[in-house]
Protein backbone atom coordinates (compact mmCIF):
# COMPACT_ATOMS: atom_id res chain seq x y z
CA UNK A 1 0.00 0.00 0.00
CA UNK A 2 1.24 3.38 -0.90
CA UNK A 3 2.61 6.21 1.51
CA UNK A 4 -0.22 8.51 0.65
CA UNK A 5 -2.92 5.79 1.02
CA UNK A 6 -1.77 5.02 4.61
CA UNK A 7 -1.53 8.77 5.70
CA UNK A 8 -3.69 11.01 3.95
CA UNK A 9 -2.11 14.20 5.25
CA UNK A 10 -4.09 16.74 3.42
CA UNK A 11 -7.05 15.26 4.94
CA UNK A 12 -5.75 14.91 8.37
CA UNK A 13 -4.66 18.44 8.28
CA UNK A 14 -8.40 19.16 7.62
CA UNK A 15 -9.15 17.54 10.41
CA UNK A 16 -7.16 19.14 12.92
CA UNK A 17 -8.61 22.08 12.02
CA UNK A 18 -11.87 21.28 11.72
CA UNK A 19 -11.83 19.85 15.16
CA UNK A 20 -9.69 22.38 16.54
CA UNK A 21 -11.55 25.26 15.47
CA UNK A 22 -15.29 23.41 15.75
CA UNK A 23 -16.19 24.44 12.45
CA UNK A 24 -15.53 23.61 8.64
CA UNK A 25 -16.35 26.86 7.82
CA UNK A 26 -13.76 28.64 9.95
CA UNK A 27 -10.93 25.58 8.62
CA UNK A 28 -11.55 26.71 5.80
CA UNK A 29 -10.51 30.20 5.97
CA UNK A 30 -7.80 29.01 7.99
CA UNK A 31 -6.33 26.45 5.68
CA UNK A 32 -7.43 28.90 2.48
CA UNK A 33 -10.44 26.19 1.57
CA UNK A 34 -13.79 26.18 0.46
CA UNK A 35 -16.37 24.24 2.94
CA UNK A 36 -16.94 22.22 0.26
CA UNK A 37 -13.41 21.09 -0.03
CA UNK A 38 -13.14 20.83 3.78
CA UNK A 39 -15.81 18.31 3.64
CA UNK A 40 -14.75 16.13 1.35
CA UNK A 41 -11.31 15.91 2.51
CA UNK A 42 -12.79 14.95 6.15
CA UNK A 43 -15.32 12.37 4.41
CA UNK A 44 -11.94 10.64 2.76
CA UNK A 45 -10.48 10.69 5.80
CA UNK A 46 -13.77 9.40 7.18
CA UNK A 47 -13.97 6.58 4.44
CA UNK A 48 -10.18 5.51 5.20
CA UNK A 49 -10.58 5.53 8.68
CA UNK A 50 -14.06 3.44 8.22
CA UNK A 51 -15.95 5.42 11.05
CA UNK A 52 -17.76 8.59 11.18
CA UNK A 53 -15.46 11.71 12.87
CA UNK A 54 -17.93 14.62 13.30
CA UNK A 55 -21.36 14.73 13.59
CA UNK A 56 -23.06 17.24 10.86
CA UNK A 57 -26.01 19.89 12.35
CA UNK A 58 -27.31 22.41 10.82
CA UNK A 59 -24.25 24.87 11.41
CA UNK A 60 -22.82 23.31 13.67
CA UNK A 61 -20.35 20.26 13.85
CA UNK A 62 -18.64 18.40 16.68
CA UNK A 63 -16.81 15.13 17.19
CA UNK A 64 -17.52 11.79 17.70
CA UNK A 65 -16.06 9.64 20.27
CA UNK A 66 -13.46 8.04 17.66
CA UNK A 67 -13.15 11.93 16.12
CA UNK A 68 -12.43 12.83 20.05
CA UNK A 69 -9.97 9.73 20.53
CA UNK A 70 -8.48 10.84 17.23
CA UNK A 71 -7.88 15.04 17.42
CA UNK A 72 -5.43 15.07 20.11
CA UNK A 73 -3.22 12.27 18.67
CA UNK A 74 -3.26 14.01 15.50
CA UNK A 75 -2.12 17.64 16.75
CA UNK A 76 0.05 16.35 18.63
CA UNK A 77 1.90 14.78 15.36
CA UNK A 78 1.46 18.19 13.70
CA UNK A 79 3.52 19.90 16.31
CA UNK A 80 5.86 17.21 16.14
CA UNK A 81 6.32 17.97 12.50
CA UNK A 82 6.51 21.40 12.84
CA UNK A 83 9.24 21.22 15.32
CA UNK A 84 10.86 19.15 13.19
CA UNK A 85 10.86 21.13 10.42
CA UNK A 86 12.08 24.05 12.44
CA UNK A 87 15.18 22.59 13.58
CA UNK A 88 16.29 21.51 9.85
CA UNK A 89 15.47 24.95 9.17
CA UNK A 90 17.27 26.40 11.93
CA UNK A 91 14.70 28.42 13.07
CA UNK A 92 16.37 28.34 16.76
CA UNK A 93 13.48 31.20 18.22
CA UNK A 94 9.96 30.05 19.13
CA UNK A 95 7.36 31.94 21.01
CA UNK A 96 5.06 30.43 24.29
CA UNK A 97 1.96 32.19 24.55
CA UNK A 98 0.88 32.34 28.93
CA UNK A 99 -2.48 32.48 29.92
CA UNK A 100 -2.80 33.61 33.78
CA UNK A 101 -4.90 34.56 35.95
CA UNK A 102 -4.52 38.24 36.83
CA UNK A 103 -3.35 38.00 40.40
CA UNK A 104 -0.82 34.98 39.95
CA UNK A 105 0.49 37.36 37.11
CA UNK A 106 1.30 40.23 38.76
CA UNK A 107 1.87 39.01 42.25
CA UNK A 108 4.40 36.01 40.86
CA UNK A 109 5.03 34.96 37.01
CA UNK A 110 5.47 38.79 36.07
CA UNK A 111 8.34 38.62 38.95
CA UNK A 112 9.90 35.71 37.95
CA UNK A 113 9.80 34.70 34.80
CA UNK A 114 13.07 36.44 33.61
CA UNK A 115 15.03 33.41 35.19
CA UNK A 116 12.94 31.08 32.68
CA UNK A 117 14.01 33.49 29.41
CA UNK A 118 17.54 33.51 30.94
CA UNK A 119 17.47 30.14 30.80
CA UNK A 120 15.79 29.69 27.41
CA UNK A 121 16.58 32.71 25.63
CA UNK A 122 15.56 30.90 22.16
CA UNK A 123 12.09 31.49 23.76
CA UNK A 124 10.32 34.45 23.16
CA UNK A 125 7.40 34.99 26.04
CA UNK A 126 3.95 36.08 25.90
CA UNK A 127 1.88 36.86 28.78
CA UNK A 128 -1.69 37.60 28.88
CA UNK A 129 -3.58 38.03 31.83
CA UNK A 130 -6.94 37.86 32.80
CA UNK A 131 -9.54 35.47 34.72
CA UNK A 132 -11.18 33.81 31.73
CA UNK A 133 -11.37 30.33 31.12
CA UNK A 134 -9.69 29.98 27.44
CA UNK A 135 -10.48 27.30 25.16
CA UNK A 136 -7.36 25.70 23.45
CA UNK A 137 -8.96 24.51 20.66
CA UNK A 138 -9.68 27.78 19.39
CA UNK A 139 -7.39 29.59 20.78
CA UNK A 140 -3.71 30.24 20.27
CA UNK A 141 -2.54 29.68 23.58
CA UNK A 142 0.15 27.15 24.86
CA UNK A 143 -0.03 27.04 28.79
CA UNK A 144 -2.51 28.57 31.46
CA UNK A 145 -2.63 28.94 34.98
CA UNK A 146 -6.19 28.59 36.08
CA UNK A 147 -7.64 28.39 39.53
CA UNK A 148 -9.74 25.29 39.94
CA UNK A 149 -9.69 21.32 40.91
CA UNK A 150 -7.45 20.07 38.30
CA UNK A 151 -9.92 17.83 36.64
CA UNK A 152 -10.16 19.76 33.18
CA UNK A 153 -10.93 17.23 30.55
CA UNK A 154 -8.87 17.02 27.82
CA UNK A 155 -6.15 19.03 29.71
CA UNK A 156 -2.46 17.72 31.93
CA UNK A 157 -2.97 19.66 35.08
CA UNK A 158 0.05 20.49 37.61
CA UNK A 159 -1.09 21.50 40.95
CA UNK A 160 1.00 25.03 41.62
CA UNK A 161 0.36 26.12 44.68
CA UNK A 162 -2.54 25.56 47.76
CA UNK A 163 -4.77 28.64 47.53
CA UNK A 164 -5.88 29.74 51.37
CA UNK A 165 -6.94 33.04 52.16
CA UNK A 166 -7.56 35.21 55.03
CA UNK A 167 -8.58 39.20 55.66
CA UNK A 168 -6.11 41.51 55.19
CA UNK A 169 -5.91 45.29 55.82
CA UNK A 170 -3.89 48.32 56.33
CA UNK A 171 -2.39 49.02 60.06
CA UNK A 172 -3.97 52.52 59.61
CA UNK A 173 -7.76 51.68 58.73
CA UNK A 174 -7.50 49.21 62.11
CA UNK A 175 -6.52 51.92 64.11
CA UNK A 176 -9.57 53.84 63.36
CA UNK A 177 -11.60 51.65 65.26
CA UNK A 178 -9.15 51.09 68.25
CA UNK A 179 -7.32 48.38 66.38
CA UNK A 180 -8.98 44.74 65.16
CA UNK A 181 -9.26 42.11 68.26
CA UNK A 182 -12.00 39.91 67.41
CA UNK A 183 -13.60 38.50 63.37
CA UNK A 184 -15.86 40.35 64.41
CA UNK A 185 -14.70 43.74 64.74
CA UNK A 186 -13.95 43.49 60.87
CA UNK A 187 -17.49 44.19 60.27
CA UNK A 188 -17.00 47.57 61.97
CA UNK A 189 -15.31 48.51 58.06
CA UNK A 190 -15.91 48.59 54.26
CA UNK A 191 -15.31 44.67 53.29
CA UNK A 192 -14.15 45.07 49.93
CA UNK A 193 -15.79 42.89 47.45
CA UNK A 194 -18.34 41.47 50.25
CA UNK A 195 -20.13 39.23 47.52
CA UNK A 196 -16.87 37.31 47.53
CA UNK A 197 -17.66 34.11 48.69
CA UNK A 198 -14.69 33.82 50.63
CA UNK A 199 -16.01 36.52 53.08
CA UNK A 200 -18.83 33.78 53.96
CA UNK A 201 -16.53 30.68 54.05
CA UNK A 202 -14.05 32.81 56.44
CA UNK A 203 -16.32 33.86 59.16
CA UNK A 204 -18.10 30.83 59.34
CA UNK A 205 -15.19 29.21 60.61
CA UNK A 206 -14.19 31.90 62.55
CA UNK A 207 -17.39 31.87 64.51
CA UNK A 208 -19.46 34.74 62.89
CA UNK A 209 -22.59 33.11 61.67
CA UNK A 210 -24.44 35.88 60.75
CA UNK A 211 -21.90 38.37 58.89
CA UNK A 212 -25.13 40.36 56.89
CA UNK A 213 -22.98 40.42 53.90
CA UNK A 214 -25.15 40.20 51.50
CA UNK A 215 -26.75 43.82 53.04
CA UNK A 216 -23.58 46.04 52.11
CA UNK A 217 -22.59 47.70 48.85
CA UNK A 218 -21.78 45.68 46.34
CA UNK A 219 -18.11 46.64 44.82
CA UNK A 220 -16.27 44.17 42.73
CA UNK A 221 -12.27 44.98 41.51
CA UNK A 222 -12.42 41.77 39.28
CA UNK A 223 -9.25 40.72 40.73
CA UNK A 224 -7.36 39.59 43.84
CA UNK A 225 -4.57 41.73 43.31
CA UNK A 226 -6.80 45.15 42.61
CA UNK A 227 -8.37 44.54 46.08
CA UNK A 228 -4.93 44.26 47.65
CA UNK A 229 -3.83 47.63 46.40
CA UNK A 230 -7.56 49.24 47.56
CA UNK A 231 -6.61 47.64 50.77
CA UNK A 232 -2.90 48.96 50.60
CA UNK A 233 -4.76 52.11 50.34
CA UNK A 234 -6.94 51.83 53.32
CA UNK A 235 -9.87 51.65 51.49
CA UNK A 236 -11.40 48.75 53.32
CA UNK A 237 -10.67 44.66 54.15
CA UNK A 238 -9.63 42.51 51.57
CA UNK A 239 -9.46 39.03 52.07
CA UNK A 240 -6.38 37.52 50.09
CA UNK A 241 -3.59 34.77 49.63
CA UNK A 242 -1.04 36.13 52.19
CA UNK A 243 1.65 34.38 50.47
CA UNK A 244 1.09 36.60 47.41
CA UNK A 245 1.59 40.22 49.99
CA UNK A 246 4.42 39.38 51.84
CA UNK A 247 6.48 42.43 50.74
CA UNK A 248 3.32 44.45 51.71
CA UNK A 249 3.59 42.76 55.25
CA UNK A 250 7.04 43.70 55.79
CA UNK A 251 6.77 47.03 54.64
CA UNK A 252 4.13 47.90 57.01
CA UNK A 253 1.15 48.37 54.74
CA UNK A 254 -0.77 45.42 55.03
CA UNK A 255 -1.16 42.94 58.05
CA UNK A 256 -3.41 39.78 58.24
CA UNK A 257 -5.27 40.31 61.64
CA UNK A 258 -5.87 36.56 62.57
CA UNK A 259 -4.04 33.34 61.85
CA UNK A 260 -7.04 31.51 60.73
CA UNK A 261 -7.06 30.64 56.74
CA UNK A 262 -10.19 29.08 55.00
CA UNK A 263 -9.39 27.26 51.60
CA UNK A 264 -12.54 26.45 49.12
CA UNK A 265 -10.87 23.34 47.21
CA UNK A 266 -9.48 25.99 44.83
CA UNK A 267 -5.91 25.58 44.21
CA UNK A 268 -3.21 26.98 41.01
CA UNK A 269 -2.76 24.87 38.19
CA UNK A 270 -0.42 24.79 35.33
CA UNK A 271 -2.87 23.14 32.33
CA UNK A 272 -2.04 22.57 28.40
CA UNK A 273 -3.45 20.20 26.02
CA UNK A 274 -2.78 16.82 26.61
CA UNK A 275 -1.84 16.35 22.54
CA UNK A 276 1.26 18.79 22.98
CA UNK A 277 2.32 17.87 26.36
CA UNK A 278 5.71 16.65 24.27
CA UNK A 279 6.15 19.95 23.08
CA UNK A 280 9.53 21.10 23.51
CA UNK A 281 8.59 24.30 24.65
CA UNK A 282 5.94 23.45 26.85
CA UNK A 283 7.81 20.78 28.57
CA UNK A 284 10.77 23.78 29.61
CA UNK A 285 8.20 25.99 30.60
CA UNK A 286 6.44 22.98 32.93
CA UNK A 287 9.41 21.85 34.13
CA UNK A 288 10.90 25.06 35.10
CA UNK A 289 7.20 26.37 36.87
CA UNK A 290 7.16 23.01 38.69
CA UNK A 291 11.05 23.56 39.99
CA UNK A 292 10.52 27.15 41.36
CA UNK A 293 6.71 26.42 42.78
CA UNK A 294 7.33 23.30 44.76
CA UNK A 295 3.62 21.74 45.03
CA UNK A 296 2.48 22.46 48.68
CA UNK A 297 5.70 24.31 48.90
CA UNK A 298 2.53 27.66 49.95
CA UNK A 299 1.49 25.67 53.09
Amino acid sequence: MKMSKQFPLNALRVFEAAARLGSFTKAGEELGMTQTAVSYQVKLLEENVGEPLFLRRPRQVSLTEVGERLAPKVTEAFETLQEAIATARGDTETSLLINSTATFASQWLAREIGSFQFAHPNIAVRLVANDAIIDFSKESVDVAIRSGKGDWPGLVSHRLMRVEFTPMLSPALAETIGGVHTPRDLLKLRIIDPRDPWWLLWFRAAGVEDPDLAGRPASRLGAQAFEARAAVAGQGVAILMPEFYNDDVALGRLYQPFDLRCSDGHDYWLVYPYGRRNTRKIRAFRDWLLGEIKPDSFR
